[in-house]
């Protein structure tokens, strides 16, 4: 068992316990219907960020030069930002791990031999966790991240692989919701948030 601690508690859990709840919430929502879709990412990344003990997990989709905020979980306490906000993609770290810039698993951020360079956010991130959304045909859909705000040196290979697995669930749930025939949702706005 894997013991992980975040700014507020501890959790202890089996590795393999992720991957078989995302393996069986694939199943579970094979139909394509919009609000089993978006149950299953909002569990997911609940799921995620309390595993991997992290403060904030997203979802974000790359739209016409912008990262737009699909799907966020957060502690209600300590909101950063907000389902349709959105920030210019070229000032973003998403867009760095995306092509190639960033690590997708930084424990610590200040470790980061670069880190004066990459865009300035406005509240501390600790330990950075993040991987592409790729659709069939390897089109880059957006991220999923996850960090928390101080480092948390616990976090290692198999937790990006647990991000990945998620991320590999999010691509096919945005891919049944964008099938022919099917009815989808209108998307949340599109809202500017500060840029970073």
């Amino acid at each position: 068992m894997a013991k992980y601690h975040s700014d507020d508690h501890q959790h202890e859990f089996n590795p393999a316990d992720l991957s078989v709840r995302v393996s069986e919430m694939l199943v579970a929502t094979a139909d394509g219907s919009d609000e089993l879709i978006n149950s299953a990412v909002s569990k997911m990344l609940l799921l995620l960020r309390q595993r991997l003990a992290m403060a904030v997990v997203f979802v974000s989709e790359f739209v016409d030069g912008r990262r737009v905020f699909r799907y966020v979980d957060a502690p209600a306490d300590r909101p950063v930002f907000a389902v349709g906000n959105s920030h210019p993609l070229e000032q973003t770290w998403c867009q760095r791990v995306v092509d190639g810039r960033l690590p997708q698993l930084v424990p610590d951020t200040r470790k980061l031999p670069d880190r004066a360079s990459l865009p300035a956010v406005p509240f501390d991130i600790g330990t950075y966790l993040s991987t592409p959304v790729m659709l069939s045909g390897g089109r880059v859909y957006g991220t999923l991240c996850c960090f928390c705000f101080t480092p948390n040196m616990d976090i290692r290979q198999r937790d990006l692989r647990n991000l990945q697995s998620v991320a590999l669930l999010i691509a096919k749930k945005i891919e049944l919701s964008q099938a022919p025939g099917h009815a989808p949702t209108e998307p949340a706005p599109l809202t500017l948030a500060p840029k970073w």
